[in-house]
């Protein structure tokens, strides 16, 4: 069986403060941080997953995981956790813990865009007043668009609305995001792209600092003639 405890110590011997500066310097809160790198948290991870077969135990261990506080535990427990098991409940306690943007993103685009109500929380999170939980919402949107195969063109037209109304969040981390989510359904087909420069060009016209930020990022992309060009070949 594998123990939580076990792997917390393997995450402890692997520890690198150096690791920890590096990553502050680009926005990674440093508590809580050993340092460890993402192969090497995704080559444990590895390794849990071929050892415990059991899903409703490595459910168990991801929620231990995850109660260490420790950074790259956290990041761990959603490389490992199963998403048919993870409840509406655990999302939202979960997303209370998330205070860098790397573990929001890995969580949600590793477990949490899978769950069953991954669409209802993109809508859901998107209204909150609180950066990384508004993070997680766009964050959802964009991992959707790239993972979820089976969506119609029609669930995704619905977070054009959503990004536009959000556009004008001038917080670093929500802005960014927004601009993600655009992207990267944009880019899911020639469809999409079309509403989604129409959505960003209607955002242009708006008087924010952050709105024109995320129009000139998107539209730079979306417009480009490689996007283009391998949009018009699928």
């Amino acid at each position: 069986m594998v123990r939580s405890i076990d792997i917390i110590e393997k995450l402890k011997s692997l520890a690198n403060p150096k690791n920890v500066e590096g990553m502050a310097r680009f926005g990674i809160n440093s508590k809580g941080t050993l340092g460890v790198s993402i192969p090497q948290i995704r080559n444990i991870a590895k390794g849990i997953l071929n050892n415990q077969k059991n899903s409703r135990e490595r459910h168990k261990l991801a929620l231990e995981l995850w109660e260490s506080g420790i950074h790259e535990a956290k990041l761990l427990a959603g490389f490992i956790d199963d998403p048919k098991l993870v409840t509406e409940k655990q999302i939202n306690e979960w997303i209370k813990d998330f205070d860098s943007w790397d573990v929001c993103d890995q969580v949600v685009s590793n477990l949490f865009d899978k769950t069953p109500f991954a669409w209802k929380k993109a809508f859901e999170y998107s209204k909150s007043k609180k950066e990384f939980v508004k993070r997680t919402g766009f964050v959802l949107m964009a991992a959707l668009s790239v993972h979820d195969k089976k969506a119609k063109d029609e669930d995704f037209l619905k977070f054009f609305p959503v990004i536009k109304r959000e556009a004008t969040d001038e917080r670093n981390f929500v802005k960014k995001a927004v601009n993600w989510a655009l992207r990267q359904i944009g880019k899911r087909n020639i469809r999409l792209s079309k509403e989604a420069i129409k959505t960003a060009e209607e955002i242009k016209k708006i008087d924010s600092k952050s709105a024109r930020w995320i129009t000139s990022n998107a539209l730079s992309e979306l417009k480009s003639p490689q996007v283009q060009k391998r949009l018009r070949l699928k």
